[in-house]
């Protein structure tokens, strides 16, 4: 291997792992809140990215009435919940939170799906669809679940991954797709030739990094959410509802998984089931940065996505295994903590 094939493969390992490092922070980002492990990431990838692809092509995806009957579920149950204390404002705000997002998105999907359609517009269309998912699945199927233990919620979760899966068949088919790149542009530098495409990965990636550290830094959403994370009594006794920190932690997971199809999907041809292995990866960046720390989570995808891409030249065949085996090292040191930490109790 010389140092040409070395660029490359450092080139598609640092593009992976900025995809997985996206990934890695919404795992991260719902597991401190919720203590949900969220295997349905992989899912929000593919409806994304297929989505995208779909209305490159001027069709319009199902996944908006998926998405419209999701939302509709949702408010239904809260609608049950509020029962007997009906009052205007909060039936409005109720509404509001659970249906603007999706009627908007289906309004603007049917008026501008084409063939000639800007791939930016289809691009926000495609989030727009993704995005409600994540606070409807939350309300479906972990609110009532929220104080379980860590173990009922992984079932449940790999419960909806099961639904999800089967419903993105029903709705996507198994035909694969793939999507015009959003930059056909190519920079040299020096032996090494840089795609648009990557380019745009990594500048998505630094900007969505870059927003959620305004958010979560400087507004009250995003320091609710940190509160809840690092104590949810606490943040609870304090007024900020758990309920509502959990569902918009799903709601960032399902944008962020959607923006990162949307940026995978002009790369590699998407099937209904291809997220769930894009997601698994980011879940080991997750896992190496102990689901608690965003920038050792960081640090973790690049390291995943250039084993991934050194592997894949060496043996292809044993790629997935490296990088799955990535884990074993940190479960291993962490369980031998724990044991020390039993042992002094």
């Amino acid at each position: 291997m010389d140092l040409t094939i070395f660029l490359f493969l450092l080139q598609d390992g640092l593009t992976n792992g900025a995809i997985y490092a996206l990934l890695g922070l919404a795992l991260v980002l719902v597991f401190s809140v919720t203590r949900v492990i969220l295997i349905p990431q992989g899912e929000f990838v593919a409806f994304g990215g297929l989505a995208f692809a779909l209305l490159s092509t001027g069709k319009v995806p199902s996944l908006i009435y998926v998405s419209l009957g999701t939302s509709l579920a949702a408010l239904a149950l809260d609608l049950w919940h509020l029962r007997g204390s009906w009052q205007g404002a909060s039936l409005m705000r109720a509404v509001a939170w659970r249906m603007a997002l999706p009627v908007i998105t289906a309004l603007a999907t049917l008026a501008l799906a084409g063939p000639h359609t800007l791939l930016l517009i289809n691009a926000l269309l495609a989030l727009g669809m993704v995005a409600p998912l994540g606070p409807g699945i939350y309300r479906i199927a972990f609110e009532p679940l929220a104080e379980a233990s860590v173990l009922t919620l992984l079932i449940t979760a790999v419960g909806v991954h099961l639904a999800l899966e089967g419903l993105g068949l029903l709705i996507f088919g198994a035909e694969g797709f793939r999507a015009p790149p959003l930059s056909s542009a190519q920079i040299a530098a020096g032996p090494l030739t840089i795609s648009g495409q990557s380019v745009a990965i990594f500048a998505v990636t630094a900007l969505v990094m870059l927003a959620l550290w305004q958010v979560f830094s400087r507004t009250l959403t995003g320091k609710a959410l940190r509160a809840t994370a690092i104590n949810r009594t606490g943040a609870r006794l304090v007024g900020i509802s758990a309920t509502r920190a959990g569902a918009q932690a799903f709601g960032i997971a399902a944008a962020i998984g959607a923006l990162s199809g949307v940026l995978i999907a002009p790369v590699t041809t998407l099937y209904y089931d291809t997220g769930f292995i894009i997601g698994l990866k980011g879940f080991v960046a997750a896992i190496l940065g102990a689901l608690t720390s965003f920038p050792l989570t960081v640090l973790a995808a690049g390291a995943v996505g250039l084993a991934e891409s050194l592997t894949a030249f060496f043996a292809s065949d044993f790629k997935d295994i490296v990088v799955f085996s990535l884990i074993l090292p940190v479960l291993l040191l962490r369980s031998l903590r724990h044991a020390r930490a039993e042992d002094e109790e």
